[in-house]
């Protein structure tokens, strides 16, 4: 079968044919793959960044882990899933035998195994996935909003981490699939301000205003900077990083009140240097937001069953699986939100 592939440890990503799918084991399904999303981890691999070279030595791997499908074979020792059952997979792959995984903390596995990373993902016709990875998803949500439930568990994740609540002045750095998504959550969580920050982001800035945001600044333009500290004035309650670029941090602590949440989601690919002066004399809270939590599972599919609409604009690219390598090129471009491959 045709996948999209990590081959070799180096820079870029190739199509190439993988073995066709044999039966599952027996604590997997077999799914067949509706859709499946470019996500920004998909893109440090494909760049080869400093931080996902540990899996050099499981290459060639299929990526791919935003994605939904069909259930078209079941595991000896499965139960609760039928075939043609449609579903989505928690991407992050649980021992089972940790002391998190003991606790029903399995988002916070201390031997997780990344789906798409280190086993073989969704940018293929079928995959193979752990049954207690797998959720149900409802006829509400078609393939394409199917393959945004991922992501967009990090986004809610972060605003739960922020806890955003009624009235809370909200600005988020980066106006990518995540950064949107935050948006969306936020207004969801009844934000009073929602501001979106972007570098060059003039596209993103479109999808943007198609969700219903109209509060965006981009620092590249000559008085983006000086726009941003007259917005904050005495200072956003929360700030939310999903761009991924280390600068942004100390432009994002700036920019809280005493007392302020700062959330990290973005992943950079260098280090960033922190101003800690910016966080000791602010009395502010920093926390890194990753592996989400079944809540946010529940809160995204909860979400999108609920206000489908409010989500679809974020996809802005649809491609077959043979064009995945242009779709790539699209999403690094930042030409595009989220880019969709379907098999």
């Amino acid at each position: 079968m045709l996948a999209l592939q990590k081959i070799r440890a180096e820079i870029g990503v190739a199509l190439a044919q993988a073995s066709d799918p044999g039966a599952p084991a027996p604590h997997e399904l077999l799914i067949k793959v509706a859709a499946a999303g470019i996500c920004g981890t998909d893109l440090h691999l494909d760049h080869w960044a400093e931080g996902f070279r540990f899996i050099a030595p499981l290459l060639p791997v299929t990526l791919g882990h935003e994605f939904t499908g069909e259930v078209i074979a079941i595991g000896a020792e499965v139960s609760g899933f039928a075939l043609g059952d449609r579903v989505v997979v928690q991407p992050a792959l649980s021992c089972g035998v940790c002391i998190y995984c003991a606790a029903g903390r399995h988002h916070d596995c201390l031997n997780r195994i990344g789906l798409g990373m280190q086993v073989s993902g969704g940018f293929a016709s079928h995959v193979f996935a752990p049954a207690k990875h797998c959720l149900h998803v409802p006829p509400e949500i078609d393939a394409e909003l199917g393959a945004l439930i991922e992501p967009l568990t990090t986004s809610a994740h972060a605003v739960a981490l922020g806890e955003i609540g009624p009235g809370a002045r909200v600005v988020v750095f980066g106006p990518g699939p995540i950064g949107q998504g935050a948006a969306i959550f936020a207004r969801r969580a009844g934000a009073a301000e929602v501001a979106v920050i972007g570098h060059g982001d003039t596209a993103r800035f479109a999808t943007l205003r198609r969700l219903g945001f109209d509060t965006l600044i981009d620092l590249a333009e000559p008085d983006g900077a000086a726009r941003l500290t007259r917005l904050a004035g005495a200072g956003f309650d929360v700030a939310l990083e999903a761009s991924g670029a280390p600068p942004v941090i100390n432009t994002g602590l700036s920019c809280l009140r005493p007392y302020g949440t700062f959330v990290l989601a973005g992943m950079p690919e260098r280090e960033a240097s922190l101003d800690v002066m910016l966080i000791v004399r602010g009395r502010h809270r920093m926390i890194g937001c990753s592996r989400a939590p079944d809540s946010a599972w529940r809160t995204v599919i909860d979400a999108l069953v609920q206000d489908p609409a409010a989500f679809r604009p974020m996809i802005t690219h649809r491609l077959p699986l043979a064009e995945a390598v242009a779709g790539f090129q699209l999403a690094h471009s930042r030409e595009a939100s989220k880019v969709l491959l379907f098999p």
